[in-house]
Protein backbone atom coordinates (compact mmCIF):
# COMPACT_ATOMS: atom_id res chain seq x y z
CA UNK A 1 0.00 0.00 0.00
CA UNK A 2 1.36 3.40 -0.93
CA UNK A 3 2.79 5.53 1.83
CA UNK A 4 0.47 8.44 1.09
CA UNK A 5 -2.74 6.53 1.79
CA UNK A 6 -4.52 6.79 5.11
CA UNK A 7 -7.81 7.27 6.91
CA UNK A 8 -9.20 10.23 8.79
CA UNK A 9 -9.56 9.30 12.47
CA UNK A 10 -12.01 11.15 14.70
CA UNK A 11 -12.21 10.76 18.49
CA UNK A 12 -15.24 12.32 20.20
CA UNK A 13 -14.68 12.52 23.94
CA UNK A 14 -16.25 14.27 26.88
CA UNK A 15 -13.26 16.54 27.40
CA UNK A 16 -11.71 16.68 23.94
CA UNK A 17 -12.40 16.34 20.23
CA UNK A 18 -9.45 15.01 18.23
CA UNK A 19 -8.64 14.19 14.63
CA UNK A 20 -5.70 12.59 12.86
CA UNK A 21 -4.58 10.98 9.64
CA UNK A 22 -3.47 7.40 10.30
CA UNK A 23 -1.76 5.05 7.86
CA UNK A 24 -2.35 1.31 7.48
CA UNK A 25 0.56 0.46 9.80
CA UNK A 26 -0.91 2.63 12.56
CA UNK A 27 1.35 5.64 12.12
CA UNK A 28 -0.27 8.92 13.11
CA UNK A 29 0.85 11.32 10.41
CA UNK A 30 -0.67 14.45 11.89
CA UNK A 31 -3.15 15.14 14.67
CA UNK A 32 -5.10 18.00 16.17
CA UNK A 33 -7.41 18.45 19.14
CA UNK A 34 -9.61 20.96 20.91
CA UNK A 35 -11.55 20.93 24.16
CA UNK A 36 -15.11 19.69 23.76
CA UNK A 37 -17.29 22.82 23.80
CA UNK A 38 -20.26 23.00 26.10
CA UNK A 39 -22.33 24.59 23.36
CA UNK A 40 -22.62 23.55 19.71
CA UNK A 41 -20.01 20.77 19.69
CA UNK A 42 -21.00 19.75 16.18
CA UNK A 43 -19.81 23.02 14.60
CA UNK A 44 -16.50 22.72 16.43
CA UNK A 45 -16.05 19.11 15.31
CA UNK A 46 -16.92 19.89 11.70
CA UNK A 47 -14.35 22.71 11.63
CA UNK A 48 -11.71 20.45 13.20
CA UNK A 49 -12.25 17.73 10.58
CA UNK A 50 -12.11 20.20 7.70
CA UNK A 51 -8.89 21.68 9.12
CA UNK A 52 -7.25 18.25 9.27
CA UNK A 53 -8.25 17.43 5.72
CA UNK A 54 -6.91 20.77 4.49
CA UNK A 55 -3.60 20.17 6.29
CA UNK A 56 -3.02 16.72 4.78
CA UNK A 57 -3.84 17.11 1.12
CA UNK A 58 -0.80 15.04 0.20
CA UNK A 59 -2.62 11.98 1.57
CA UNK A 60 -5.37 10.08 -0.17
CA UNK A 61 -7.97 9.42 2.51
CA UNK A 62 -9.84 6.17 1.91
CA UNK A 63 -12.43 6.60 4.65
CA UNK A 64 -13.18 8.13 8.04
CA UNK A 65 -13.15 6.12 11.27
CA UNK A 66 -14.95 7.52 14.31
CA UNK A 67 -14.82 6.57 18.00
CA UNK A 68 -17.52 8.02 20.23
CA UNK A 69 -19.09 7.26 23.58
CA UNK A 70 -22.53 5.73 23.60
CA UNK A 71 -25.19 4.72 23.65
CA UNK A 72 -25.62 4.55 19.90
CA UNK A 73 -27.41 2.49 17.32
CA UNK A 74 -25.51 0.14 15.06
CA UNK A 75 -22.92 1.92 12.88
CA UNK A 76 -23.49 5.20 14.71
CA UNK A 77 -26.51 6.16 12.64
CA UNK A 78 -28.05 7.56 15.82
CA UNK A 79 -25.85 8.54 18.75
CA UNK A 80 -26.77 9.85 22.21
CA UNK A 81 -23.40 10.06 24.00
CA UNK A 82 -23.87 10.65 27.71
CA UNK A 83 -20.93 13.04 27.76
CA UNK A 84 -22.52 15.35 25.14
CA UNK A 85 -26.03 16.16 26.43
CA UNK A 86 -26.78 18.28 23.36
CA UNK A 87 -26.64 15.18 21.15
CA UNK A 88 -29.69 12.96 21.50
CA UNK A 89 -30.54 10.64 18.60
CA UNK A 90 -27.89 12.62 16.75
CA UNK A 91 -27.31 11.47 13.12
CA UNK A 92 -23.56 11.21 13.67
CA UNK A 93 -22.44 8.97 10.83
CA UNK A 94 -24.44 10.78 8.17
CA UNK A 95 -23.30 14.25 9.21
CA UNK A 96 -19.62 13.27 9.34
CA UNK A 97 -19.88 11.57 5.94
CA UNK A 98 -21.49 14.66 4.43
CA UNK A 99 -18.90 16.98 5.99
CA UNK A 100 -15.82 14.99 4.99
CA UNK A 101 -17.10 13.48 1.73
CA UNK A 102 -15.67 10.17 2.96
CA UNK A 103 -17.24 6.81 3.58
CA UNK A 104 -17.63 6.89 7.36
CA UNK A 105 -17.55 4.09 9.95
CA UNK A 106 -18.55 4.76 13.57
CA UNK A 107 -18.21 2.63 16.68
CA UNK A 108 -18.23 2.90 20.44
CA UNK A 109 -15.01 4.37 21.87
CA UNK A 110 -14.35 1.34 24.10
CA UNK A 111 -14.71 -1.08 21.19
CA UNK A 112 -12.35 1.15 19.21
CA UNK A 113 -9.86 0.93 22.08
CA UNK A 114 -10.05 -2.86 21.88
CA UNK A 115 -9.19 -2.70 18.19
CA UNK A 116 -6.24 -0.40 18.88
CA UNK A 117 -4.80 -2.40 21.76
CA UNK A 118 -5.18 -5.69 19.90
CA UNK A 119 -3.52 -4.19 16.83
CA UNK A 120 -0.55 -2.36 18.33
CA UNK A 121 -0.96 -2.18 22.11
CA UNK A 122 -0.93 -4.23 25.29
CA UNK A 123 -3.10 -7.03 23.84
CA UNK A 124 -1.32 -7.49 20.52
CA UNK A 125 -0.20 -10.99 21.59
CA UNK A 126 -3.70 -12.03 22.68
CA UNK A 127 -6.69 -13.31 20.72
CA UNK A 128 -9.12 -13.24 23.66
CA UNK A 129 -9.21 -10.10 25.79
CA UNK A 130 -11.28 -7.22 27.12
CA UNK A 131 -10.42 -3.52 26.74
CA UNK A 132 -11.96 -1.24 29.36
CA UNK A 133 -12.25 2.55 29.46
CA UNK A 134 -12.69 4.17 32.88
CA UNK A 135 -13.30 7.85 32.28
CA UNK A 136 -16.47 9.93 32.42
CA UNK A 137 -18.26 6.58 32.17
CA UNK A 138 -17.14 2.95 31.97
CA UNK A 139 -17.18 1.07 28.70
CA UNK A 140 -15.50 -1.98 27.21
CA UNK A 141 -14.84 -3.89 24.03
CA UNK A 142 -14.61 -7.70 23.93
CA UNK A 143 -12.36 -9.59 21.52
CA UNK A 144 -12.92 -13.33 21.12
CA UNK A 145 -10.84 -15.59 18.87
CA UNK A 146 -9.23 -12.49 17.40
CA UNK A 147 -12.50 -10.84 16.40
CA UNK A 148 -14.22 -7.85 17.97
CA UNK A 149 -17.63 -8.91 19.28
CA UNK A 150 -20.35 -6.56 18.09
CA UNK A 151 -23.64 -8.02 19.28
CA UNK A 152 -27.04 -7.46 17.71
CA UNK A 153 -27.08 -3.70 18.43
CA UNK A 154 -23.26 -3.31 18.19
CA UNK A 155 -23.06 -2.67 21.95
CA UNK A 156 -21.50 -5.92 23.16
CA UNK A 157 -18.97 -5.82 25.98
CA UNK A 158 -20.44 -3.22 28.33
CA UNK A 159 -18.78 -4.22 31.59
CA UNK A 160 -19.83 -0.85 33.01
CA UNK A 161 -23.32 -2.20 33.54
CA UNK A 162 -22.46 -5.39 35.37
CA UNK A 163 -24.02 -5.21 38.84
CA UNK A 164 -21.37 -5.10 41.57
CA UNK A 165 -23.24 -3.69 44.59
CA UNK A 166 -26.39 -4.06 46.65
CA UNK A 167 -26.94 -0.57 48.03
CA UNK A 168 -29.31 0.63 45.32
CA UNK A 169 -26.94 3.23 43.91
CA UNK A 170 -28.50 4.75 40.76
CA UNK A 171 -26.66 4.56 37.44
CA UNK A 172 -27.03 6.87 34.45
CA UNK A 173 -28.41 3.91 32.48
CA UNK A 174 -31.45 3.98 34.84
CA UNK A 175 -30.33 0.76 36.51
CA UNK A 176 -28.83 0.42 39.99
CA UNK A 177 -25.49 -0.74 41.41
CA UNK A 178 -23.74 -0.89 38.04
CA UNK A 179 -19.95 -0.80 38.03
CA UNK A 180 -20.17 2.59 36.31
CA UNK A 181 -22.24 3.94 39.20
CA UNK A 182 -19.24 3.43 41.49
CA UNK A 183 -15.97 3.82 39.56
CA UNK A 184 -16.64 6.28 36.73
CA UNK A 185 -15.34 9.83 36.96
CA UNK A 186 -18.91 11.10 37.16
CA UNK A 187 -19.73 8.74 40.03
CA UNK A 188 -16.57 9.64 41.96
CA UNK A 189 -17.29 13.37 41.65
CA UNK A 190 -20.82 12.79 42.89
CA UNK A 191 -19.63 10.69 45.83
CA UNK A 192 -16.71 12.86 46.95
CA UNK A 193 -17.47 16.32 45.60
CA UNK A 194 -14.01 16.33 44.04
CA UNK A 195 -12.34 15.46 40.77
CA UNK A 196 -11.26 11.81 40.45
CA UNK A 197 -7.68 13.13 40.38
CA UNK A 198 -8.08 13.91 44.09
CA UNK A 199 -9.90 10.73 45.07
CA UNK A 200 -8.83 9.37 48.47
CA UNK A 201 -6.68 6.25 48.61
CA UNK A 202 -9.46 4.19 50.19
CA UNK A 203 -11.87 4.96 47.37
CA UNK A 204 -9.26 4.11 44.72
CA UNK A 205 -8.67 0.79 46.49
CA UNK A 206 -12.41 0.10 46.64
CA UNK A 207 -12.90 0.93 42.98
CA UNK A 208 -10.03 -1.33 41.98
CA UNK A 209 -11.67 -4.16 43.90
CA UNK A 210 -14.98 -3.52 42.15
CA UNK A 211 -13.31 -3.69 38.74
CA UNK A 212 -11.63 -6.95 39.75
CA UNK A 213 -15.00 -8.33 40.84
CA UNK A 214 -16.59 -7.44 37.50
CA UNK A 215 -13.66 -8.89 35.55
CA UNK A 216 -14.06 -12.18 37.45
CA UNK A 217 -17.58 -12.48 36.07
CA UNK A 218 -16.53 -11.62 32.51
CA UNK A 219 -13.55 -14.00 32.59
CA UNK A 220 -15.72 -16.91 33.70
CA UNK A 221 -18.22 -16.27 30.94
CA UNK A 222 -15.96 -15.26 28.06
CA UNK A 223 -12.67 -17.15 28.67
CA UNK A 224 -10.45 -14.10 28.18
CA UNK A 225 -6.72 -13.99 28.95
CA UNK A 226 -6.08 -10.31 29.58
CA UNK A 227 -7.87 -7.07 30.46
CA UNK A 228 -6.33 -3.81 29.26
CA UNK A 229 -7.58 -0.65 30.92
CA UNK A 230 -7.43 2.94 29.72
CA UNK A 231 -9.25 6.18 30.34
CA UNK A 232 -8.05 9.22 32.20
CA UNK A 233 -9.59 8.17 35.50
CA UNK A 234 -8.07 4.68 35.72
CA UNK A 235 -4.68 5.74 34.39
CA UNK A 236 -4.64 8.69 36.78
CA UNK A 237 -5.18 6.35 39.75
CA UNK A 238 -2.23 4.27 38.61
CA UNK A 239 -0.64 1.33 40.40
CA UNK A 240 -2.85 1.25 43.54
CA UNK A 241 -5.96 0.87 41.38
CA UNK A 242 -4.46 -1.88 39.21
CA UNK A 243 -2.98 -3.74 42.16
CA UNK A 244 -6.34 -3.76 43.95
CA UNK A 245 -8.10 -4.96 40.79
CA UNK A 246 -5.69 -7.86 40.30
CA UNK A 247 -5.85 -8.91 43.96
CA UNK A 248 -9.64 -8.95 43.91
CA UNK A 249 -9.75 -10.85 40.65
CA UNK A 250 -7.42 -13.53 42.01
CA UNK A 251 -9.45 -13.82 45.20
CA UNK A 252 -12.78 -14.19 43.40
CA UNK A 253 -11.88 -16.13 40.27
CA UNK A 254 -10.87 -19.64 41.34
CA UNK A 255 -11.96 -21.60 38.27
CA UNK A 256 -8.91 -23.03 36.56
CA UNK A 257 -9.22 -21.61 33.05
CA UNK A 258 -9.20 -18.01 34.31
CA UNK A 259 -5.92 -18.32 36.20
CA UNK A 260 -3.09 -16.16 34.94
CA UNK A 261 -5.33 -13.37 33.65
CA UNK A 262 -3.82 -9.92 34.22
CA UNK A 263 -5.47 -6.51 34.44
CA UNK A 264 -2.97 -4.06 32.93
CA UNK A 265 -2.84 -0.46 31.63
CA UNK A 266 -3.20 0.16 27.92
CA UNK A 267 -0.01 0.11 25.88
CA UNK A 268 -0.62 2.96 23.45
CA UNK A 269 -1.01 5.83 25.93
CA UNK A 270 -2.48 8.98 24.42
CA UNK A 271 -2.34 7.48 20.92
CA UNK A 272 -4.90 4.80 21.72
CA UNK A 273 -8.09 6.76 21.00
CA UNK A 274 -7.05 7.98 17.55
CA UNK A 275 -5.48 4.67 16.53
CA UNK A 276 -8.69 3.01 17.68
CA UNK A 277 -10.82 5.40 15.62
CA UNK A 278 -8.63 4.65 12.59
CA UNK A 279 -8.96 0.92 13.26
CA UNK A 280 -12.75 1.24 13.07
CA UNK A 281 -12.26 2.17 9.40
CA UNK A 282 -9.32 -0.11 8.61
CA UNK A 283 -11.29 -3.04 10.03
CA UNK A 284 -13.71 -2.68 7.13
CA UNK A 285 -11.26 -1.64 4.43
CA UNK A 286 -8.81 -4.55 4.67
Amino acid sequence: MAENIGVLAVDIGGTKLATAVVTRDGTIVRRDRISTPQRDPWSALAALMRRMQAATTEFELLACGVACGGPMSARGESASPLHIPEWRNFPLRRLIAETTNLETYVDNDAKALALAEGWLGAARDQSDFLAVVVGTGVGAGLVSAGRLVDGKSANAGHIGHIVVGSEGRPCRCAGRDCLEAFISGTAVERETGRSPVHAPAGLIERNGRLLGQAVASVAAMCDIRRVVVGGSVALGWGAPFFEAANREFEARSRIGFTRGLEIVPIGLGDRSALIGAAAVAWRVLV
